[in-house]
C-alpha cells in the first residue's frame, strides 16, 4: 500500500499553480508528532500531488475543532470519536473520513503514595482534566465507578500534579504519561489508570469534516483523506525525516518540548494506529457501537447517530 501511495507523481509547479484547491485542517492541539502525517503530507507535497492547497492551522485548548469548522474556519478538523458523536448529536453535522486511532491510549494517574491504588480512592480527590473534548472518557469512568471528584482544568503541562496540586491528572500514554516519566517519577511509583481496561476502549483521533463538505465536494474529501493516509504512512517508513518535520512546527510555534518526546510520541501513536489489526482509516461498525453504547451508559447520549451517515470514507 505504501509503495503505491509513493509511487503518486507530484505535480509541476504549472499544474499546481493552476490546479490547487485551497482547505484547512485543524488538529485538536498544538503542533507535535500526534499528527505527524498531516505536517508530512504537507511537507512532501503529498496534498499538493492531489491537488489541494493544504492550511494547517495551530490547535489547542482556545481553537477547538468544533468552533472552527462551525465558524467555516476550518474544512478538516481531527476529533476523538466520542467527542465527534456527541457533536453531531448535538447538531454539528460532522463525518468521518478516516479513523486513525483505532482504540484508547488515554490514562489517569496517580502516585502510590498518596494512597491511591483504585477508581474509588479517587472519590473526593482533586483531579485535572482538559476541556469539554478530551475529558468525555474520564467523566464516564468516574460515573461507571461512582466516584465524585473535584476537577481542575489541566492545560498544556503536568506541572500541577507533578507538585501535588491535584492527586490524579490525565494523560495520554504517547504524551503526558512519558513527561512523568522524564520528571523523574517511576513507573512503579504511580497507579495508571488506562481507560481501555476500564470498559473505555475508546477510539481516538479521526478525520472529520462537515456534512456539507462532504457532500458537496467528495473528491476534495477524497484528495485529503488519500494524502492524509499517505503522510502517516510515510511518517512510519521515515520517523527521522517525520520527527525533523514535526520539530520544525514545534519551533514555530515556540513550544517547550524536545526531540526526544516526540520520538517516543511518534513511537506510541504508531502503535495505537496499527497494533489493533485495523487497517489504518478504517472505523469499524464494532468499535463505533461500543463508543455509543458508552456514551448512552453516561447518560451522554439519547439518539445514536446513524453509523452510515456518521461514517463516510470517500470512495
Amino acid at each position: 500500500m505504501l509503495a503505491a501511495l509513493l509511487a503518486v507523481p507530484l505535480p509541476g509547479p504549472a499544474v499546481a499553480a493552476e490546479a490547487l484547491k485551497k482547505a484547512s485542517l485543524i488538529p485538536q492541539w498544538e503542533p507535535q508528532a500526534q499528527f505527524a502525517g498531516y505536517y508530512v503530507a504537507l511537507a512532501k507535497g503529498f496534498y499538493a500531488a492531489e491537488g489541494v492547497d493544504m492550511d494547517i492551522l495551530r490547535g489547542g485548548p482556545g481553537r477547538p475543532p468544533s468552533r472552527l469548522l462551525r465558524e467555516g474556519k476550518a474544512r478538516f478538523g481531527t476529533f476523538f470519536l466520542a467527542t465527534a458523536i456527541l457533536e453531531r448529536a448535538d447538531g454539528l453535522p460532522l463525518v468521518n473520513l478516516a479513523q486513525f486511532v483505532p482504540r484508547s491510549t488515554q490514562l489517569l494517574i496517580a502516585k502510590k503514595a498518596d494512597g491511591i491504588a483504585t477508581p474509588a480512592d479517587l472519590n473526593g480527590r482533586r483531579v485535572s482534566l482538559w476541556g469539554p473534548e478530551f475529558r468525555l472518557a474520564a467523566e464516564t469512568f468516574f460515573r461507571r465507578n461512582g466516584v465524585a471528584v473535584a476537577s481542575v482544568p489541566q492545560g498544556f503541562t503536568v506541572d500541577l500534579f507533578l507538585r501535588g496540586g491535584v492527586a490524579a491528572c490525565s494523560a495520554m500514554r504517547y504524551n503526558e504519561y512519558h513527561a512523568i516519566l522524564n520528571a523523574g517519577l517511576d513507573p512503579d511509583e504511580l497507579t495508571v489508570f488506562a481507560l481501555a481496561e476500564h470498559g473505555l476502549d475508546l477510539p481516538e483521533d479521526g478525520l472529520y469534516t462537515l456534512e456539507a463538505t462532504a457532500r458537496d465536494d467528495p473528491e476534495l474529501c477524497r484528495a485529503v483523506t488519500r494524502a492524509s493516509i499517505r503522510g502517516w504512512l510515510y511518517a512510519f517508513e521515515h520517523p527521522d525525516e517525520a520527527l525533523g518535520i514535526v520539530m520544525s512546527h514545534v519551533s514555530a510555534a515556540h513550544l517547550p518540548t524536545n526531540r526526544m518526546h516526540q520520538q517516543w510520541m511518534l513511537h506510541q501513536v504508531r502503535e495505537a494506529m496499527t497494533g489493533s489489526g485495523t487497517p489504518l482509516g478504517e472505523l469499524t461498525r464494532e468499535r463505533y457501537g461500543a463508543a455509543t453504547k458508552a456514551l448512552k451508559e453516561a447518560a451522554l447520549l439519547e439518539t445514536v447517530p446513524d453509523y452510515e451517515a456518521f461514517y463516510a470514507p470517500p470512495r
